[in-house]
């Protein structure tokens, strides 16, 4: 069948990068002003013992990472396009060989792998002892709260005592009330009247002469 004159280009610049034991990541490059919706890969291995086609659509990733493969064994890959109308031819075949558990990356290897696995580690490290600082804070915190509502409490305690004491009666030191009327009054002196008797007068009747005193 001939190919559909919309489909995409095959994609170029193939290469397997990252190798380890048991994964590489593979990565392509697509010519300008095509629209590709995803991609596919088949991936063999020479022996032909295995055979595997990994399939992404809606995705603009322009690499994939090969995992469970086996150790020091020899891979053949090739990537497809996925276009609005199909797939692209295959690129050309790229053969690579995963290491050993016992070797080292090459030198020309990219160990960006390796460096990414190290950042998280430190992430994660500065993480904990951020939770750690910020759980101490807490806790101090907590215990000068704590520490202020008991001296806030023996306060309020003391100053309960203290009006306790000020509104007792006062009875024992009070002056003594008085009997219904209020304070003694001084009795007023009634006014008398004494009788003098005076001699009698020749020509002149007895009388009696009064004599007030206050």
């Amino acid at each position: 069948c001939l190919a559909h004159p919309d489909r995409p280009p095959s994609p170029v610049n193939v290469t397997v990068t990252q190798l380890k034991a048991n994964s590489a990541t593979v990565s392509w490059d697509v010519p300008e002003g095509d629209v590709v919706i995803g991609y596919a890969i088949l991936q063999q291995r020479q022996d032909g013992q295995m055979q595997r086609f990994i399939r992404e659509v809606n995705t603009t990733n322009r690499a994939c990472v090969l995992w469970d493969l086996a150790e020091d064994a020899d891979y053949i890959i090739q990537v497809q396009s996925i276009g609005l109308y199909g797939e692209s031819q295959a690129s050309k075949r790229v053969h690579f060989r995963t290491l050993k558990e016992t070797d080292r990356l090459p030198s020309n290897s990219s160990n960006q792998g390796d460096i990414t696995m190290e950042g998280l580690d430190k992430d994660r490290q500065l993480q904990t002892g951020e939770i750690i600082i910020i759980v101490a804070v807490l806790l101090m915190w907590a215990a000068v709260i704590a520490l202020f509502c008991r001296q806030y409490d023996i306060i309020k305690d003391n100053d309960s005592n203290n009006n306790k004491e000020k509104t007792k009666p006062s009875s024992e030191h009070s002056t003594p009330e008085r009997p219904s009327g209020g304070l003694l009054r001084s009795k007023k002196k009634s006014p008398s009247v004494n009788i003098i008797e005076v001699a009698p007068v020749r020509g002149c009747a007895w009388s009696w002469l009064p004599a007030v005193h206050a």
